[in-house]
C-alpha cells in the first residue's frame, strides 16, 4: 500500500513537472506578440504545437507525463480511487510552485495557502483510506462504461453548441466525466501485461474516453476561460469516481476513520480547485516577477494533468 501511495505522489508530482516544462516550451514558441499586432490575439495558432516539437523540454515532458500516468495505473491497482484522483489532482500546487521557481511567479498568499490545503488535505487521505475494494465487477458493469461514454460524447457534441459562457463550464464539465471514465476503467483493469490488455474491454473504453475527453476539454479551452474549464474538469474527475469506488467497488476508510477521510478529500480538492489558474501551467493569478519582458504563457500553455492544451484566451486578473 506504501508503494502505490508513492506512486500516486510521484504520478502528481510528473504530471506538475511536466505541465512547467510544457509552459516553458510554449513561452519559447510563442507568436503571440506576432499574433497581437496583426490583431489576431484571441484566434488558435495551428502551428504552436509544431514549434513545441523542436522544444526539448516538451518533448521530455511528453516522456514525464507517460510516466506519470504508469504510476497513476500502479496506484490505482491498490488505492481507493477517491484517493488517488484527490492525489492527482494536487499536481496543481506542484505545478504552482514549479512556476514559482522556473517562471519566476510570485504566489499570493491564496495560492500558498491553497498549497498548504492540499498538502493537509493528501495527509489526511494518506492516514484514513483504506485499501482497494475487493468487490468485483461483471460484464453489466463494463457495459455501463461503454454506454457511459457514448453519454459523454453525445453530451459534448450537444454543449458545443451551447453560447459561450454556458459552453466552457458544460465541456469541462462533461471533459471531466470522461476522465473519471477514464480513471474507473484503469481500476478494472486484470492487468497491464499485453495479452491482458488485448483481452479486456475496459482498456479499449479508457483509450477512447481519453481521447474523447481531451477533445473536449480542449474545445473548453478554445474560447474560455481557463480557470473555469479547469476547476470544472478538478470536481467532476474526482467527485463521481470516488462515489462510484466507494459504492460499486468497495473502496473504503481505515475502521472509525472516515470523516478523517471526508475532510481529507474535502480539503485538498477544495485547495486543488482554488490552484485551478495553474491548469495553464504557469498562468496562475500570481504576478509574473519579470512580466515587462518575458512573454506570457496564458493561454497557450497545457493542461497541469498533462493533457495538452490548445491556445485559450488570456486569463482574467
Amino acid at each position: 500500500m506504501l508503494v502505490s501511495l508513492a506512486a500516486a505522489l510521484l504520478a502528481a508530482l510528473c504530471y506538475g513537472v511536466g505541465a512547467v516544462m510544457q509552459a516553458i516550451a510554449v513561452r519559447a514558441s510563442s507568436r503571440r506578440p506576432v499574433l497581437e499586432a496583426a490583431g489576431l490575439a484571441g484566434r488558435v495558432d495551428p502551428g504552436l504545437v509544431l514549434r513545441m516539437l523542436r522544444q526539448w523540454p516538451f518533448l521530455l515532458s511528453i516522456l514525464i507525463d507517460l510516466a506519470g500516468f504508469g504510476c497513476q495505473l500502479v496506484a490505482l491497482r491498490r488505492l481507493p480511487v477517491f484517493e488517488v484522483q484527490v492525489i492527482i489532482a494536487s499536481n496543481l500546487a506542484v505545478t504552482a510552485l514549479g512556476a514559482a521557481w522556473l517562471m519566476h511567479i510570485v504566489l499570493r498568499w491564496r495560492e500558498w495557502a491553497a498549497v498548504g490545503a492540499v498538502v493537509v488535505g493528501i495527509a489526511l487521505l494518506g492516514s484514513s483510506a483504506g485499501g482497494e475494494g475487493a468487490a468485483s465487477v461483471g460484464v453489466g458493469f463494463r457495459l455501463a462504461l461503454i454506454a457511459a461514454l457514448v453519454v459523454i460524447t453525445v453530451a459534448g457534441v450537444a454543449a458545443a453548441r451551447l453560447p459561450s459562457r454556458m459552453r466552457t463550464p458544460a465541456l469541462g464539465a462533461i471533459a471531466g466525466l470522461g476522465y473519471g471514465v477514464v480513471a474507473v476503467c484503469a481500476r478494472i483493469l486484470p492487468g497491464f501485461s499485453p495479452h491482458e490488455l488485448v483481452r479486456a474491454p475496459a482498456a479499449y473504453t479508457l483509450a477512447a474516453a481519453g481521447i474523447v475527453s481531451f477533445m473536449l476539454y480542449a474545445s473548453a479551452l478554445e474560447s474560455g476561460s481557463v480557470t473555469v474549464a479547469t476547476a470544472a474538469v478538478i470536481l467532476v474527475e474526482t467527485v463521481p469516481p470516488a462515489i462510484v469506488g466507494v459504492l460499486l467497488l468497495g473502496d473504503s476508510t481505515r475502521h472509525g476513520l472516515a470523516g478523517l477521510a471526508i475532510a481529507g478529500f474535502v480539503i485538498a480538492l477544495a485547495g486543488a480547485v482554488a490552484l485551478a489558474r495553474f491548469g495553464d501551467a504557469g498562468g496562475g493569478s500570481g504576478h509574473r516577477a519579470e512580466a515587462r519582458t518575458a512573454p506570457s504563457a496564458l493561454g497557450d500553455g497545457q493542461d497541469a494533468a498533462g493533457r495538452p492544451q490548445v491556445p485559450a484566451q488570456e486569463l482574467p486578473g
